[in-house]
């Protein structure tokens, strides 16, 4: 019955979650999509993503310690109700004629910061729900739920866009986000250990949580390896629609399917770890999928036709979950819990900077070296850095 019990709650949980999700990712899509048709301006499209990363980077610094602070499953809510919130008002001021461009980015931007709480939080609040030794399967499945949500929402989103304003997609979230929060209040979760019981400032536990992964070598050498990683695979994750433009076609076809390949390589993955849990040792999950990954780049710079590329494009998609997910276990499962909140969003900031900060290297060198070398060569390293973090026991060092 307490198996049953956990069991009805992470599905109702995970429900919530990938309607929640739904929702987002149609209006991401259809706010950036308004945008581009609207004002066809690549620096408009900059805004557009620095607003999409900064507010989640800087709310990251103070949402680690909310979230070990306060009750998560609230902060979840709350999140998700200001999201929707902002998302109304976009939504009525479009409807009453007042459709600025300066407005989007500010909800952009709200939405942006409320994603900041909510990642973190959801992935600190599954170890008060779910078994230790579930965890691995339980976020195959989330992994999985949230790929197939990213792979249907941009079908979706341009399917309303072909038919209704952009008001319309905006209220689809503010619905899918009324019915997430609905179900996460009546889930039960157990209360975790607080954090600040004997710190009384914000600054104070910031400051113990980044103590805390001084003293945590696993978590330190973690945060740093997927700072590096992330770095050097930023090419396969902005720099492929421009290479296949460049070196099989423009057809617009042959993007989709680069997306979609990927999308569905994820939802497979997500099942694949699901099923399989990975190995006993998680960090060899990581070091494996991370390896397999920078090969496969390699794969995506030297495929001569593009079913290859695409063969390739899907398998990286494979490993990426199996990658994600076990790096989220480990976290769940090494880190103390009334230090989940900081470690994920210490772990949520290195994801958001490493990104950007891969682009502003690699975009300007794509307008003077060809992609795919750009590709086998950030492979080549990838793959170098998880073999030699296997080969020098780089995680298991005192």
């Amino acid at each position: 019955m307490k198996e049953q019990n956990w069991k009805n709650s992470v599905i109702r949980f995970l429900t919530a979650q990938t309607i929640s999700l739904f929702g987002s990712s149609i209006v991401q899509y259809a706010i950036v999509w308004y945008i581009t048709l609207t004002t066809s301006s690549g620096k408009m499209l900059t805004l557009s993503t620095a607003c999409g990363f900064l507010p989640q980077i800087l709310i990251s610094l103070f949402a680690g310690v909310w979230i070990d602070r306060y009750d998560r499953k609230k902060l979840i809510m709350i999140s998700d109700t200001v999201i929707a919130a902002v998302t109304l008002l976009l939504a009525v001021s479009f409807m009453t004629g007042h459709k600025s461009i300066w407005l989007l980015f500010c909800v952009l931007a709200v939405r942006s910061a409320g994603t900041g709480i909510q990642t973190p939080a959801v992935n600190a609040v599954i170890p008060q729900m779910v078994p230790q030794e579930q965890l691995m399967k339980i976020n195959g499945i989330q992994s999985a739920l949230s790929s197939l949500m990213m792979f249907l929402s941009p079908a979706v989103s341009g399917a309303v866009l072909s038919v209704a304003p952009l008001e319309a997609a905006l209220l689809i979230d503010v619905i899918t986000a009324a019915v997430g929060v609905g179900i996460t209040a009546a889930i039960p979760i157990r209360p975790h250990v607080r954090a600040g019981v004997n710190v009384t400032s914000y600054i104070g536990e910031l400051r113990d949580g980044l103590a805390y992964l001084k003293e945590n070598g696993l978590i330190r050498r973690l945060l740093v390896f997927q700072l590096v990683v992330l770095f050097l695979i930023s090419p396969s994750a902005f720099l492929t629609p421009l290479m296949v433009s460049r070196s099989f076609g423009t057809e617009v076809w042959r993007l989709t399917a680069s997306e979609m390949t990927y999308s569905l390589g994820m939802i497979l993955g997500g099942i694949l770890i699901a099923v399989w849990g990975g190995f006993r040792e998680k960090i060899r999950t990581v070091n494996l999928a991370g390896g397999l990954y920078g090969l496969l780049m390699i794969g995506l710079g030297t495929m001569p036709v593009f079913s290859l590329y695409l063969l390739c494009n899907g398998l990286i998609g494979i490993t990426s979950p199996c990658y994600n997910g076990s790096v989220t276990v480990i976290i769940q499962e090494k880190a103390a819990p009334e230090m989940h909140g900081r470690v994920f969003s210490f772990m949520q900031i290195a994801s958001s900077c490493s990104l950007p900060l891969g682009m502003m290297l690699f975009g300007p060198l794509a307008d003077v070296f060809e992609v795919q070398n750009i590709l086998i060569t950030a492979g080549t390293l990838v793959a170098a850095v998880c073999a030699l973090a296997c080969g020098t026991s780089y995680f298991s060092r005192d």
